[in-house]
């Protein structure tokens, strides 16, 4: 029995939905702790792909329990479309359970969100615009709704008779919006409500029960660890903990039941969203990564911003999150480069440092100092061992894995399941395989 967290070791995007999916396969019950519809995971399946959100990429396994926890801001209407898109497909809904103590969000909270992001001008921060930083803002204010307020109609009713009027203040007088109805709002959630009444339940109870009887969980965060509210690159951050410590919180457990947290990080390095990013390229070999990785946000659809692998974030990350072996994806990206190049420090005012700043401004000022390896200008596409690798390839994985004292369990060197390098099953030990020869997964 393993219970594992997936985190992300950059600033998100990081390839988490085909790790955890890889992960799934070998997991009782798959935990989503963290974040709302701002995240995306993106997970190809032979010739489909699925663009998730909220729902946890266990859910492609029928036996596979999928939990929603606590620690997450659930959009009832987006999570509805999502549940109706894969079902769609062909995929069974069965096993997902929400947690009645999630946190709802509501319509005032996008319109607040999209208005303060645009009346911050050049001082934006990158939101998703979904309303998530305004959910968790009213959580921790202690005037949000949870998912087992919209069970009770006239509860409801009740809670909104205030919060609409006291929002709509906000909206009329600060930003100039129209006010919001209560009864049409009423109306809406008690529809989202009769939907989601049969995923409804005690999450807690659910993993805690899961954990008695000894099975496999994996908790599947949101984001990285470089957007970490309390962590990360503070202010252009997200709005919960996507660090593996946010995991307990999130799923309700504690930090006893954990036994390996799982980093993810990309041969290179993304953001999205506002904030400083010292290894970034505009231009030349920054579009040739943003053009072979199909560098766009699952959720936004925005080009991510692109720059060579940061290992002091990847240190970091490492020293944040407890981090046990890192799983390097998008190796394939680098396939065609002459030479690659590494950030092994900052300079900051004529000082070179190797650890992560907490002064954002230390942060924005800082100028990489960077190792140059040579590349390897094959494809890497159909490598499914370490020595089909070529030799410039490994040596790039082995000066990441010293750079980061950290181990590299799993190499994805493509979007497809099947194009996968698994060094070392995180869950079961090492040399256990994953995948079968036809690239489909094994069962435990």
């Amino acid at each position: 029995m393993a219970n594992v967290i997936v985190i992300g070791a950059q600033w998100g995007d990081e390839g988490k939905g085909k790790i955890t999916d890889l992960l799934s396969k070998s997991a009782d019950v798959v935990v989503r702790y963290q974040g709302g519809v701002n995240a995306g995971h993106t997970v190809v399946v032979k010739d489909r792909t699925f663009k998730l959100h909220l729902i946890p990429s266990g859910i492609l396994y029928d036996d596979t329990e999928c939990i929603i926890g606590s620690g997450t801001v659930i959009d009832p209407e987006v999570l509805i479309e999502e549940l109706d898109t894969v079902e769609a497909l062909g995929v069974s809904t069965k096993n997902l359970y929400i947690a009645q103590t999630a946190h709802v969000t509501m319509p005032y909270h996008r319109l607040i969100d999209n208005a303060a992001e645009e009346r911050r001008g050049s001082h934006k921060i990158g939101t998703t615009k979904r309303g998530i930083g305004p959910t968790y803002a009213d959580k921790s204010e202690r005037t949000g709704l949870r998912m087992l307020d919209l069970m009770d109609s006239a509860g409801l009713r009740e809670v909104l008779s205030w919060t609409i009027p006291y929002k709509n203040e906000i909206l009329e007088r600060m930003y100039g919006l129209d006010p919001l109805d209560i009864d049409t709002v009423l109306e809406q959630y008690v529809g989202f409500a009769n939907r989601l009444r049969p995923h409804i339940v005690d999450a807690s109870l659910n993993i805690y029960e899961a954990l008695n009887e000894r099975r496999n969980i994996l908790f599947e965060g949101a984001q990285g660890t470089l957007l970490d509210l309390d962590h990360g690159t503070y202010p252009y951050v997200t709005s919960s903990n996507p660090v593996a410590g946010g995991a307990c919180v999130g799923a309700g457990v504690g930090p006893t039941a954990i036994d390996r947290v799982i980093g993810v990080a990309k041969a290179y390095t993304t953001r999205v969203g506002e904030g400083p990013f010292p290894t970034e390229m505009t231009g030349g070999i920054g579009e040739v990564l943003g053009d072979r990785g199909a560098e766009f946000g699952t959720t936004t659809g925005r080009a991510r911003r692109c720059g060579w692998f940061d290992a002091v974030i990847g240190r970091y990350a490492v020293r944040i999150n407890g981090l046990d072996c890192l799983a390097v994806t998008k190796l394939d990206v680098l396939d065609t480069l002459e030479e690659i190049k590494v950030c092994v420090g900052y300079e900051i005012d004529g000082v070179v440092t190797k650890d992560f700043p907490s002064s954002g401004r230390n942060f924005a000022n800082c100028t990489p100092v960077y190792e140059t390896l040579p590349g390897w200008q094959v494809s890497t596409e159909e490598c499914r061992t370490l020595e089909d690798l070529p030799k410039e390839a490994l040596d790039y994985l082995k000066f990441l894995a010293e750079l980061m004292k950290v181990p590299i369990a799993i190499v994805s060197v493509g979007a497809g399941r099947h194009q996968t390098i698994v060094v070392e099953d995180p869950i079961h030990g090492p040399k256990r395989a994953l995948l079968d020869a036809n690239g489909e997964p094994v069962a435990p």
